[in-house]
């Protein structure tokens, strides 16, 4: 024991790797903490008595990757203090009490995940404290204010909205559609899905986790994310080891990027307590966030890699398509394709105004729930789950027409009963992807879809190569305007902009936020120029007999083109997994906690895959497919509901031009998704007629 106050030696902070049980008493911790701090198996903390700041518990807490047991007893807090974890979750039952008749103590002696409403634990002054108890079903994160804290100049707008006029109400309101005044910043990503951020983020190669299969008994160590486990245990450099962006930060990026990293522990990713007197739980549609997946691991993306990364998301299937939307449309219809991706890049600029309206708002669900409030949230997840559902159909489709090609002759007779070349090749690829589906953590298919890009370039170095050195000729002249088609060449033009469920969270991994419109330009440009050339050389390739695919017209003799058609069928493998995680991942957050076991996550994202199988032998018709996907998510999620958000939040601050912006593209993007959706469906029932 130590005499009360006397200076904590920063020497018992240094790095113990084999501490266990730590308990440090009656002393008074620094002001800050220079060095890092690290107790990679330390399982049990106790602080009684103690002096601290918001800051240093921060830091200590974030060194202590496996703590499963925290006792505080504050003596002296310099400024509010919380108590974030990823790795502390209560039991059933909580006993908050008093050492003293003056102090109180938190204790959570159970093994821990920090997701969902806090719990606000007022220190007061006077000796006042009687012992309080606390049923809790769910995981909380925890507050600690003080009457008699010193003011804290960087914590005074955190709760400048708060009148301190009732003792029973919260700061974190829920956001209202007209913007996010007075509600609380992070009252946002802690509803579902939480695990949006970073699944979206593995599908654009933002950051990669480690590759493992899932083998823990129960998702409840892994907080229904599949990407915490990899980190706990894991010390600070084994974890920046692990997780790494698409292209690696230069040397000399290192010094900002710990600035960063300082920065993010400081700011909303944390809970910023209001100065209100209470004790008190928080309701369900007002919580606010917690780091519930581990300690942060994302990387500060320079300009490079947030350029790489956003023509990783455009330069998909979409452009094996281009040609034959010439062939609807004619070649007026090209004019569809610019003035969509101009569209798309302001509406790109649009979702970034939108996130920082306020602070907290990380993702394309944040923004819909800061706009229209939790329905916004479900509604706009709802909508981008399903498009990256119907992607994985698309896939299914594209493999299966590409590889009967390939293998014509395929087919598989079990007595009366024969599968002919594209369901044979169909229920395969079923079989190759589902296994990838129930990996843990994907860094190999993120890395390997990653070259996507790649594989986007290399088909139209194959297109021209065909046209050029293997003398299939630039010979047919096609129709200049064919109004008929005019529909489904929307939906497909459509469906190559379809990545701004992705970019708000490129957008939130960026180092230098503010070269990101010159990143959504330098992606929408390249990708664009991209699209154009593959359309315009396929169409004047293959005239009024371009298929659905253009690799589907190459000529089977020649090599280039098995070159070709190999680079289509590899990458959609490497992306269904990617693609189909995030919906996995937001169904499995649903589940009761009983029921989150591996064989219970196995059965889930099996049957997804095999509902996707089911859709696309139902429906293998892949150009009237991506014309569905282009005309009705892709209209939404790309053009309607940026525009939306932009209004609903931002209203009061817009320009009259902004607004006239908007609106024009709200009707442009209404009217696209009704004629094309409709022509579209009409397009699927006709085959069946």
């Amino acid at each position: 024991m130590r005499e009360t106050g006397l200076p904590l030696p920063l020497s018992s902070l240094s790095s113990a790797a084999t501490l266990l049980v730590a308990k440090i008493s009656e002393a008074a911790f620094p002001n800050k903490i220079a060095t890092p701090i690290n107790f990679p198996v330390l399982k049990q903390l106790t602080l009684e008595c103690v002096s601290i700041s918001r800051d240093v518990l921060d830091t200590l807490l974030s060194g202590c990757h496996c703590l499963e047991s925290l006792s505080i007893s504050v003596d002296r807090a310099v400024g509010n203090l919380r108590v974030i974890s990823p790795t502390l979750r209560q039991g059933d039952q909580r006993v908050l009490s008093s050492l003293t008749p003056s102090l109180p103590t938190l204790s959570l002696a159970t093994p821990v995940v920090a997701h969902g409403s806090p719990i606000s634990l007022r220190t007061p002054s006077a000796p006042a404290v009687s012992k309080m108890k606390s049923l809790l079903g769910e995981e909380r994160s925890f507050i600690i204010e003080s009457d008699d804290d010193e003011e804290d100049p960087t914590h005074n707008d955190a709760g400048a909205g708060d009148d301190g006029s009732s003792s029973d109400s919260s700061s974190c309101a829920t956001p209202r559609a007209g913007g996010g005044d007075g509600s609380h910043p992070n009252s946002y990503t802690n509803q579902w899905p939480q695990s949006y951020r970073q699944s979206i983020d593995i599908l654009s190669s933002v950051q990669s986790p480690s590759l493992s299969f899932l083998g823990t008994p129960t998702l409840s160590r892994i907080s229904n994310s599949f990407l915490n486990s990899s980190f706990r245990g894991k010390t600070p450099e084994v974890i920046s080891n692990l997780v790494k962006p698409l292209l690696r930060p230069t040397t000399s990026d290192e010094q900002q990027q710990q600035q960063q990293q300082e920065d993010i522990r400081k700011s909303s990713q944390y809970l910023l307590p209001s100065k209100k007197p209470s004790l008190q739980q928080i309701p369900e549609d007002q919580k606010a966030p917690v780091i519930g997946h581990g300690p942060s691991p994302y990387q500060q993306c320079s300009y490079t890699q947030g350029v790489m990364n956003g023509i990783n998301v455009l330069c998909g299937v979409g452009i094996l398509s281009t040609p034959y939307a010439i062939k609807e449309g004619g070649w007026l219809g090209l004019v569809i394709l610019g003035v969509f991706a101009v569209l798309a890049w302001y509406t790109g600029v649009l979702l970034r105004r939108c996130l920082d309206s306020t602070d907290g708002l990380q993702t394309y669900p944040d923004i819909g729930h800061a706009a229209f409030g939790t329905t916004g949230r479900i509604a706009i997840s709802i909508i981008l789950y399903v498009e990256l559902y119907a992607c994985c159909i698309e896939y299914l489709i594209l493999e299966s027409d590409n590889l009967s090609k390939l293998f014509p002759n395929v087919h598989i007779s079990i007595g009366s009963f024969t599968l002919n070349s594209h369901v044979f090749f169909a229920i395969l690829t079923t079989l190759v992807v589902m296994p990838t589906t129930w990996l843990r953590d994907l860094t190999c298919l993120s890395y390997i879809s990653a070259g996507g890009v790649v594989a986007t370039v290399l088909l139209v170095i194959c297109l021209f190569w065909v046209g050029v050195v293997d003398n299939v000729g630039f010979e047919n002249k096609g129709s200049t305007l064919n109004v008929p088609g005019i529909p489904i060449a929307i939906g497909l033009y459509g469906y190559c902009y379809s990545g701004h469920g992705v970019f708000p969270n490129i957008y939130s991994s960026l180092k230098n936020r503010n070269q990101f419109p010159s990143i959504m330009f330098t992606c929408i440009a390249f990708s664009t120029i991209l699209f154009t050339s593959a359309a315009v050389m396929g169409y004047k390739m293959f005239g009024e007999s371009t298929e659905s695919q253009f690799t589907l017209n190459l000529p089977q003799n020649l090599v280039v083109s098995k070159i070709a058609i190999w680079a289509t069928v590899a990458n959609p493998i490497t992306k269904y997994a990617l693609t189909i995680t995030p919906l996995a991942m937001s169904l499995e957050e649903l589940l009761p906690r009983s029921q989150q076991k591996y064989s219970n996550v196995i059965l889930l994202r099996s049957a997804l895959v095999i509902s996707t199988l089911a859709v696309a032998l139902l429906v293998p018709f892949f150009a009237l497919v991506m014309a569905l996907i282009g005309s009705l998510f892709a209209m939404l999620v790309t053009y309607i509901l940026p525009c939306a958000c932009f209004l609903a939040i931002l209203k009061a601050k817009a320009t009259w031009h902004q607004v006239v912006a908007c609106s024009f593209i709200i009707v442009v993007g209404v009217t696209c998704a009704c004629v094309g959706t409709y022509s579209s469906v009409s397009g699927i029932i006709q085959n069946y007629i």
